[in-house]
């Protein structure tokens, strides 16, 4: 009975690192449509969300099953519940992700992207993400604390573009309506930055029993 129960806490892992590589995948895709523009890019992220919707449902099924099929003791039970609360964090940084691929829809094609940096900040919350779900699988309480650090780079970087794009108003060589937007899409992955702040608490929990803070 614990050797099923042990394969399928293996599968979780498994499931969970493959929803963690869609989400690295939805924030990639909206940022090269920022960036480079192209359907293909826009259609990338937002599939990217769907399939990250479908692997919610998939790990939830998945983790009941764990919890009704078999006799989780404490230690599993942090395991199942933990993995619960980072799917959720993780389907909001899909929705996220399709958020700001919506604001690119609309966004001029002359936006200061190069002038800001917007793109530091995603691949910043990209490492996030993925050093969160890695932390997950390995039981990796000190890489689990490196991303709560982590998360004070985006912050500092989310400061950096608002202090670029409030520039940017000031001298008025930019379109109003664009810098706003590209402040919208900045505080979009600054609240990627905190979903993967909240998976690293939750594997900390998972593993310790306590929650940082």
């Amino acid at each position: 009975m614990r050797n099923r129960f042990d394969e399928q806490l293996t599968r979780l892992n498994d499931e969970l690192t493959t929803m963690g590589a869609l989400c690295e995948e939805a924030i990639s895709g909206c940022v090269k449509y920022l960036t480079e523009g192209g359907a293909a890019m826009r259609d990338a992220a937002l599939e990217a969300d769907r399939q990250i919707d479908q692997k919610e449902r998939d790990i939830e099924r998945l983790c009941m099953r764990l919890l009704l099929q078999q006799q989780p003791v404490a230690t599993d039970l942090r395991v199942i519940s933990s993995a619960l609360k980072m799917i959720s964090d993780m389907e909001r940084i899909g929705d996220q992700a399709t958020d700001i691929t919506e604001i690119v829809e609309n966004i001029n094609a002359d936006a200061p992207v190069s002038k800001t940096h917007i793109t530091d900040m995603a691949n910043a919350t990209i490492k996030m993400v993925t050093d969160s779900v890695e932390s997950f699988v390995k039981k990796d309480i000190s890489l689990a604390k490196s991303v709560i650090g982590q998360d004070d780079t985006v912050d500092a970087l989310f400061d950096k573009v608002r202090g670029e794009l409030i520039e940017g108003v000031r001298e008025g060589r930019d379109s109003a309506e664009a810098l706003i937007d590209l402040l919208m899409i900045a505080k979009y992955f600054e609240r990627i930055g905190d979903h993967a702040e909240n998976i690293a608490e939750w594997v900390i929990y998972s593993i310790t029993n306590k929650r940082p803070g």
